[in-house]
């Protein structure tokens, strides 16, 4: 393998993880996978200048948004967890999670269902942390009133 080839590996061990996970988390497993591959495809036909970008992983969300255009008129349909493979699931948060908007919907999977951080999950989307909270907030108070959960203050 070239230099190159060894690079653009790296670079998609690395980052298209976490693409892949930001795609799925807005627009669903099938549009968000198939966004994810041509996002993928998208960044090998063009390399050499991705990879010079201060944020690569943060351009190729949007490449991936743009790939996914075609599946935007249908709603986000979130995968349901099988019953004895994963844990157990409120019937209600899928439905709850796609009333959010996309961002306060990518930001609160991001952060809640894969861990990254504040700062990772801004850098993907191409916003500050501060930004991304203000995202988590108003969209974990749409699902807790969704779902008829009281916080106490």
């Amino acid at each position: 393998m070239s230099g190159a080839s060894d690079e653009f590996a790296a670079f998609v061990h690395g980052a298209g993880p976490r693409l892949r996970h930001a795609l799925i988390s807005a627009y669903g497993p099938e549009a968000g996978g198939e966004a994810t591959a041509e996002a993928l495809a998208y960044t090998w036909e063009h390399w050499d200048r991705i990879r010079t970008m201060d944020n690569p992983a943060g351009y190729l969300y949007r490449v991936g948004q743009s790939k996914s255009r075609r599946y935007f008129r249908r709603p986000a349909v979130l995968p349901l967890p099988p019953d004895a493979a994963q844990p157990w699931v409120e019937p209600g948060l899928p439905g709850a999670l796609r009333k959010l908007s996309e961002r306060q919907r990518v930001a609160v999977l991001l952060r809640h269902g894969y861990g990254f951080t504040l700062a990772e999950v801004g850098e993907l989307l191409g916003i500050n942390a501060s930004t991304v909270q203000r995202h988590l907030d108003r969209g974990l108070a749409k699902v807790r009133k969704e779902m008829g959960v009281v916080v106490d203050a």
